[in-house]
């Protein structure tokens, strides 16, 4: 009986290593194969967004190697204004209009109401023409502004259209 007993007990010890090697063998591949599929969905995200992303930075200064060859001068004994450090001048002095006590002029509105119209957004498409985001705080509207860098490095702004959205 003893015997038998022993017997059984082994037969019962290497089913039960087999069927937990087969288990933890499955959970091994099905963890895989989950991290697989998720690092797939992560990369598919991620390369959609950097097309997104691109389509998206089509019409800027940034991406531009036409509007970016505009400021090199140099060929023509003029000077040489970098993109990289004239995007944030322009937008800082384009900014810097909305202190004034009637609004920013570049908005091509005048003051309505107790609020003046201030610039919140400003995108520079290329080496000639801006677009921007402007409000009052009730009013939202857009305005494409022209600029123009001088050989003395001053900038002058023209405003093309403005529209403001109703409310």
């Amino acid at each position: 009986m003893k015997k038998s007993l022993m017997l059984y007990l082994f037969i019962l010890a290497i089913l039960m290593n087999v069927f937990t090697y087969s288990f933890y063998s499955g959970e091994v591949k099905f963890g895989q194969e989950r991290y697989d599929k998720t690092t797939k969905k992560l990369r598919d995200s991620i390369s959609l967004m950097k097309n997104k992303l691109a389509e998206a930075d089509y019409f800027s200064l940034e991406h531009n190697e036409n509007a970016q060859n505009y400021f090199d001068n140099s060929a023509s004994g003029g000077k040489v204004i970098l993109y990289e450090k004239l995007i944030p001048v322009v937008t800082e002095k384009l900014l810097d209009f909305n202190s004034n006590p009637k609004g920013n002029p570049y908005t091509g509105q005048d003051q309505i109401g107790p609020n003046k119209f201030i610039i919140n957004k400003v995108k520079i498409l290329n080496h000639r023409w801006i677009i921007a985001d402007y409000s009052n705080g009730e009013l939202w509207g857009e305005v494409l502004l022209k600029y123009f860098v001088d050989n003395d490095d001053n900038i002058t702004f023209e405003i093309n259209q403005t529209w403001l959205y109703q409310k």
